[in-house]
């Protein structure tokens, strides 16, 4: 048996066996008024107590299993923020999907996106226990000793990483949010902890050695420095990110929460590439459109070669190609990212230059401009484009404050025959499963 075998196995028993942990640090108290409570009803005899796993033997497999969790939490993101911020629209007939598409999502009666599971459109309760394991693999992790826990240090600086790159999509992606039934938290308070849990991972990978986790903290911490406004300091961590660089979420063709989110529901039609990253174009220096490679799109066929509609059998069903199997890896953090923080915070010349040297790598004509305003429009345009259906945009439309797309007020998809209008949510309303819930708020 190859490493890549036994690790795929680790990472199907710490998906199991995440389901202990989840009840240690859950935010979302719903979980254990429902889930739990129905746990009590019955004897499960393969029920066991978390002290008999929470141990150093087990440390490994702990830190695994926040991995697996955050990695599902992710896909189911990257969709829900993908049609609320016009990378991906709903194909469905089922109305309980529209209000991510429309922007007007009710935290009462929107239920999917609080509680559902991560491979049903839920991505709340997922992201709290993807940072509630992470969170109580570090404090573990944090009690135990070097000689209880072989390589303990590399394993902090895991659990530190998707710890911090949790609290990055709750931040984000939420308008509001709450940690371990703590009190209700901004957007910039989580993101303020999310960057003090990326410091600890610097920390901890410096002292193991492991330069794949470093520049993962490196680049989280850019990302919660200037999502919080601190230019200079984000291009000075994304400054030290390696070239080639990626750290990736991985999956696998199953089961289900394995899989790759964005292709298992593009490729059956659930959701489709939406207009503004349809047929993307660059202009080269004699002013011609040339295709963009970075975001392809294929529009999908019937047998007999003719386009074919969404599941709801009335959007036009297009394929993204970024991801294509449910197998294919998703990027969490990047070398490219990185360097277009540094592009964003110091703009100028440096920014044309990384823009020019991301074409390059794409085949793409190069840019070129002195003027301030079009190089910053470039850099968002950039960022678009090689960050697309990663998890980025959402926060970049309300943190930029750029134009909603399509705009508000429009009838939502008066075409398909799906009522209402296009809302103005940039962002995820806190759901009622923690305000009605939570002792603190």
């Amino acid at each position: 048996m190859n490493f890549t075998d036994i690790s795929k196995r680790i990472r199907r028993a710490a998906i199991t066996s995440s389901q202990w942990m989840t009840v240690i640090t859950l935010s979302v108290a719903i979980l254990g008024c429902s889930i739990l409570d129905k746990g009590l009803e019955t004897t499960a005899p393969d029920k066991i107590e978390t002290s008999t796993l929470e141990i150093p033997a087990n440390a490994g497999l702990i830190v695994n299993s926040a991995i697996g969790n955050f990695e599902c939490a992710l896909g189911s993101y990257i969709v829900d923020a993908g049609m609320m911020s016009g990378e991906l629209m709903d194909a469905t007939p089922t109305a309980a999907n529209w209000a991510f598409d429309r922007r007007d999502i009710d935290p009462t009666a929107d239920t999917r996106y609080a509680t559902n599971a991560c491979d049903a459109y839920g991505i709340y309760t997922p992201i709290q226990v993807a940072r509630g394991t992470a969170d109580r693999a570090l404090e573990l992790l944090q009690g135990w000793t070097d000689a209880e826990v072989p390589d303990r240090q590399d394993l902090i600086a895991k659990a530190a990483v998707y710890a911090g790159y949790s609290r990055i999509l709750l931040g984000e992606g939420f308008c509001e949010a709450a940690i371990n039934l703590g009190p209700k938290m901004t957007s910039q308070e989580v993101l303020a902890s999310a960057e003090a849990m990326f410091t600890t991972a610097i920390a901890a990978a410096q002292a193991a050695g492991d330069q794949t986790m470093l520049n993962a903290a490196y680049v989280g911490r850019a990302r919660a420095r200037l999502d919080q406004g601190n230019k200079a300091g984000a291009a000075a961590d994304a400054a030290l990110v390696k070239p080639g660089f990626v750290l990736y979420a991985t999956a696998e063709s199953s089961p289900s929460r394995r899989q790759n989110r964005i292709n298992a529901l593009n490729q059956n039609g659930a959701v489709s590439v939406a207009p503004a990253y349809r047929g993307l174009t660059v202009t080269d220096a004699n002013g011609n459109a040339v295709p963009d490679t970075r975001v392809v799109d294929t529009t999908a066929k019937t047998s007999s070669g003719a386009p074919r509609n969404g599941n709801d059998n009335r959007t036009p069903w297009y394929i993204q190609t970024k991801y294509p199997t449910t197998s294919a890896p998703i990027p969490v953090a990047s070398y490219k990212e990185a360097q277009l923080i540094i592009a964003e915070a110091q703009g100028g010349q440096t920014a044309v230059n990384i823009i020019n040297a991301l074409r390059a790598a794409a085949g793409l004509p190069a840019f070129s401009s002195t003027d301030p305003a079009a190089i910053a429009n470039e850099v968002i345009n950039a960022r678009a484009r090689e960050l697309f259906l990663e998890g980025q945009h959402l926060y970049d439309v309300r943190r930029l404050n750029l134009p909603l797309n399509p705009a508000a007020g429009i009838p939502y998809s008066t075409v398909y025959l799906k009522g209402g209008n296009y809302g103005t949510e940039r962002c995820f309303p806190l759901p009622d499963v923690e305000t009605l819930n939570n002792p603190n708020f």
